[in-house]
């Protein structure tokens, strides 16, 4: 997309934007993402994305789309709260709480996942993301067999 009168593009705008303002449309984005709506990561993410989570890890933006468009296949919501925001020169750390509703987790009440978003910012794009967070949390606790027995073992251990 051109700007009218001038040479610019869209994707120039944030070419010289601080990282602050990548990691807010960042989060902004995260807060947008549903089931059938995994637009918009060109206004963040570079087309080299490096992005890896406890579940996989891909490479370049359309295989991420790619791969966000299944992670959220019959997700009813996700919401993050990002509780905490640590910025160092290129780099960005977001702690957050993630609100998610799948039918197949935990009969598709809400489950809550703690996670840390770390990023690495280049050119006002996001050029590596890594998510940590534990994935007995997010999903084998809460699968309808499986949970109740992660969920034992933890109590036990405790």
């Amino acid at each position: 997309m051109s700007i009218p009168g001038t040479t610019a593009t869209a994707t120039d705008i944030y070419q010289n934007e601080a990282v602050p303002a990548t990691v807010e449309r960042f989060q902004r984005l995260f807060n947008t993402l549903s089931s059938g709506n995994v637009t918009g990561l060109a206004e963040v993410y570079s087309n080299n994305i490096r992005f890896t989570d406890p579940f996989g890890a891909v490479n370049g933006r359309k295989a991420l789309q790619a791969y966000f468009e299944k992670v959220y296949t019959n997700v009813r919501s996700c919401r993050f709260d990002f509780t905490e925001v640590i910025i160092s020169g290129d780099q960005a750390c977001l702690a957050w709480v993630m609100h998610l509703e799948h039918p197949r987790l935990r009969r598709g009440r809400q489950i809550t996942v703690h996670g840390m978003s770390h990023l690495t910012i280049h050119g006002g794009r996001v050029q590596f993301h890594r998510d940590y967070f534990d994935g007995a949390e997010l999903l084998y606790g809460n699968l309808p067999v499986l949970g109740g027995a992660i969920r034992w073992v933890r109590n036990y251990a405790t």
